[in-house]
């Protein structure tokens, strides 16, 4: 037989087990978005383009057109970044990069920050959604063939 203090025990401990188990976990943030890195990266490329545009004349003309591609990149990545993940607030511009000196050090700085984008978006192409793979691959197609106009 059942005192009746046990059997009060028994019956508050059964009322608290569905407040225990229906209590959520918190939510773990999610991971970054790895197309917000590639923005950043289309933004630091699109200054470092511009900074060499204005400083070298004989490439000014190619690296107007890698610095306007860049932003374009820029901005079409940063819009789906935005579209999947509502901004909860803006960030500081970062600093813009100072050009080199020498004409052939300006191509060869654009040529080195082209081919790491090229590589950073194809990488993500194989786990990417669809949609997102075709935009990845039009950057990394983008970024090749403007590596063929510098050289």
């Amino acid at each position: 037989m059942v005192s009746r203090r046990a059997a009060l025990r028994l019956g508050a401990l059964a009322a608290l087990v569905p407040v225990v188990a229906c209590t959520p976990e918190p939510e773990k943030p999610p991971p970054p978005d790895p197309l917000a890195a590639l923005a950043a990266k289309a933004r630091s490329d699109a200054a470092l383009a511009t900074a060499v545009a204005a400083a070298q004349p004989d490439i000014a003309a190619a690296a107007t057109e890698v610095a306007n591609a860049r932003k374009e990149h820029a901005r079409v990545l940063q819009a789906e970044v935005d579209r999947a993940r509502p901004p909860v607030s803006s960030s500081a511009p970062a600093k813009p990069p100072k050009a080199p000196e020498a004409p052939a050090d300006g191509a060869a700085a654009l040529v080195d920050a082209l081919t790491s984008a090229e590589k950073a978006a194809a990488d993500l192409v194989p786990s990417a959604p669809r949609y997102r793979a075709g935009m990845l691959g039009s950057v990394a197609a983008c970024c090749a063939s403007l590596r063929v106009v510098l050289s």
